[in-house]
């Protein structure tokens, strides 16, 4: 059979298999390792659960506010003024800057202290748990210290401070506070240095540091962690944790929202930011009417004056043309000068305050000049008219009107006055809080349980999943003989992993002398690897006529392949097919082959080649196994390989090969030194044990050029230890090969 698999794979030329990755391999992947994948996920679903459990809750503090979309109409000004003082329309986009902005946020800060930092000391890992739970029997109560721990807080603790200013070196430095009796208190550093004692209520100063706490309940000892924050760095911090988001396509209405681990400071930074929007858009408005009002207390003195001296002039013309009033037949004449000069007037008073906020090309300062025109040429009309009076009746004509048209421009701004007065000290905003600050104290925000275990199992699956296929990407053996058949090695057989053999300490070259034999072949003959070498022994018995003599050498590319558990077992299965087997461990670095025999290594094979004892010391017979003969390795010799190139290692082959029918020699991997290829001079048969899973193609391939490089030809493969699952391949590397150390 060997040598037809050596026929048929030699029409191929030796080369590795390209990548290959498809469904069914991966999720035989998955499946090999399912007890990973469901223990990594076990994990993370208990750690999602206690983070639930332990984690601090925080509450989310919610409000709503409307912004209207006209600005509210002060009074004392009519509809052109009104209209010309801007934009009527707010964007909800410039309203939610206003609210987030420096301004707004700075009130809060500065009314609620929240520029300094308090953190009780809690006990590692569950003391939040704890002091979040405890339950005051009276208000201002604190928890007992648990275990005498009083350093630690356990529930109830609370620090206030009115005012705590610091060095600026000293500022986001977190300074620690410890509680004293009777309200005193000390402030540290870092180092544990004392910074200065005070006493609650009392202003305390030293080292550049002012501190006024009004509150503090704690035990004796309790410490707190303080810090002084830096107001910019706070204002932008507030500003990235406060939610305002428009409901609506222009709707006006924007809801306000705001998350922290205190329900109640939440609530009340959010009722102090809504509050100080609203507030800030009325001073806004009363700033507006106050600027009117300035205005219009300018221009009464000036009207004033005007009207005095029109009246003057009136009498005066009076007394020297001996008339007393305007003719009944003009009088209408004078109304509709009057009305139109006065229109005139308060239209020239709103051209001098538009042109304080726009340029002459302002669509509403044009408007302004088109009404003025319109009233100028009515009244050059009107006047046209009155030149065609007698000249006494003109005179009396235009000094009557300055009079009544003064009179009436001093009464309307004595009347603006008056409501613009009003209007600054009731002025109302377009801003209004629809809903005030609300906490939900039931349901807190974060962390969710249901979708926070879900999420955290389902991480933890993805993680381990993710882990099991780096893991079979970066350490891919080959899971495949086609994979070592297309490197030219035919696979004499392969062996399926044992459970029984690992459990005998044998497998996978971890093996341990505890004085008896660790033999599959023995303790368990059914199982299935021993089918296995069964038909390997089947199969060298056939090739091993076509061979130069009965030495067969099983060496390794690598350390941890199986190769002695193979060559222990197949040395038995011989033996029990009535062949004389000696089995010769020929690894003298780290051979524990006598291990698997129960015996100790002492008087083997390096104490043979150097004379020390004869070769009946060194022969030993295994019991159950009547025609199986072993060497051991010896004690480990300073020159291995310069034992086995010793002219005496090939006499011995020489001598003891007559005696047996097949000499089995488990030799050193060969990537990690050179004794495999020394041995192989000497044998007829040279097998290479092949890990699945473990040993790489290209490895493989290396360690049969080396062999080959010296002159050994590798016969065939022995695939050891393989699983139902697919192969692949990676990068080789070379292995540290000491000297194990001996055990009793």
């Amino acid at each position: 059979m060997a040598t037809h698999l050596a026929t048929k794979m030699a029409t191929y030329a030796p080369s590795v298999r390209d990548n290959e990755i498809d469904l069914r391999t991966l999720l035989s992947t998955l499946g090999d390792h399912k007890h990973l994948i469901l223990l990594g996920t076990a994990v993370f679903l208990a750690l999602s659960i206690m983070y639930v459990v332990l984690a601090t809750p925080e509450y989310e503090a919610n409000a709503v506010v409307q912004v209207e979309k006209k600005t509210p109409v002060v009074p004392g000004l009519n509809a052109n003024a009104q209209q010309s003082s801007g934009p009527q329309d707010a964007p909800a986009s410039t309203e939610i800057q206003l609210l987030t902005s420096r301004q707004v946020l700075g009130e809060a800060l500065s009314d609620l202290g929240l520029d300094v930092r308090v953190e009780p000391k809690h006990f590692p890992f569950f003391g939040n748990f704890v002091a979040r739970n405890f339950q005051p029997a009276q208000p201002n109560d604190v928890a007992s210290p648990w275990f005498g721990l009083s350093s630690f807080g356990w529930g109830g603790e609370r620090l206030q401070f009115a005012r705590l200013t610091v060095p600026d070196e000293l500022v986001d430095v977190p300074l620690l506070l410890v509680a004293g009796n009777d309200g005193l208190y000390t402030l540290k550093d870092d180092d544990g240095n004392t910074l200065l004692t005070g006493r609650v209520g009392e202003q305390a100063t030293g080292n550049g540091i002012t501190s006024l706490v009004t509150t503090l309940h704690a035990n004796p000892g309790m410490r707190f962690k303080v810090t002084r924050l830096n107001s910019l760095v706070i204002l932008d911090q507030m500003k990235d944790d406060i939610t305002a988001v428009e409901q609506g396509r222009d709707s006006g209405v924007i809801a306000l929202r705001y998350s922290n681990a205190d329900p109640v400071l939440a609530k009340r930074v959010l009722e102090n930011i809504s509050n100080t929007y609203v507030h800030q858009n009325v001073a806004r408005n009363s700033a507006e009417a106050a600027k009117r009002l300035t205005f219009v207390k300018a221009q009464l003195p000036k009207v004033r004056k005007e009207l005095e001296k029109a009246q003057a002039s009136l009498t005066a013309f009076q007394a020297q043309t001996q008339t007393l009033d305007v003719g009944v037949q003009n009088q209408a004449l004078l109304n509709q000068s009057v009305a139109l000069e006065s229109n005139i007037q308060q239209l020239r008073m709103q051209q001098a305050e538009l042109a304080a906020k726009y340029t002459p090309q302002h669509p509403a300062y044009k408007a302004l000049l088109g009404q003025i025109g319109q009233f100028e040429r009515e009244r050059g009309a009107i006047q046209q008219r009155i030149r065609e009076l007698p000249e006494t009746q003109q005179g009396l004509f235009w000094r009557s009107r300055d009079v009544e048209v003064t009179n009436q421009t001093y009464a309307n701004l004595l009347d603006q006055a008056q409501q613009l007065d009003i209007a600054r000290a009731g002025a109302v905003g377009n801003v209004r809080v629809i809903d005030p600050a609300a906490v939900n104290l039931d349901s807190p925000t974060w962390p969710k349980p249901i979708p926070t275990i879900i999420g955290g199992t389902a991480l933890g699956a993805l993680l381990m999943v993710a882990f099991v296929l780096l893991q079979q990407m970066l350490r891919r053996g080959v899971e495949d003989p086609v994979d070592i058949e297309l490197l030219g090695l035919p696979v004499y057989a392969s062996i399926p992993y044992s459970e029984k053999g690992r459990e005998l300490g044998v497998g996978a070259g971890r093996l341990t002398h505890s004085g008896h034999q660790r033999l599959l072949a023995l303790k368990a003959p059914t199982d299935l690897a021993m089918e296995a070498l069964r038909s390997l022994r089947t199969s060298l018995h056939f090739a091993r006529f076509k061979t130069k003599n009965n030495l067969l050498m099983i060496t390794a590319p690598s350390p941890g392949v199986g190769k002695t558990f193979v060559c222990a077992n197949l040395a038995v299965t011989m033996a029990q097919a009535g062949q004389r087997v000696l089995l010769i461990d020929a690894d003298m670095r780290r051979g524990t082959l006598h291990h698997a025999m129960g015996a100790r290594s002492e008087n083997g094979l390096s104490e043979l080649i150097s004379g020390q004892i004869p070769l009946e010391t060194a022969l030993r017979r295994v019991a159950g196994a009547e025609n199986l003969s072993f060497i051991s390795r010896g004690d480990v010799p300073p020159n291995p390989s310069e034992l086995l190139m010793h002219p005496a290692f090939g006499e011995l082959l020489e001598q003891v090969a007559p005696l047996y029918d097949i000499v089995v020699i488990d030799t050193p991997p060969v990537l990690a030194v050179t004794d495999a290829a020394v041995i192989g001079h000497q044998a007829g048969t040279c097998l290479m044990v092949v890990r699945f899973g473990l040993n790489q193609q290209r490895e493989i391939a290396l360690a049969k050029q080396r062999l080959e490089q010296n002159g050994v030809e590798v016969k065939g493969a022995i695939f050891n230890g393989v699983q139902k699952r697919s192969g692949g391949h990676y990068a080789y590397s070379y292995y540290d090969y000491l000297p194990a150390k001996e055990t009793a």
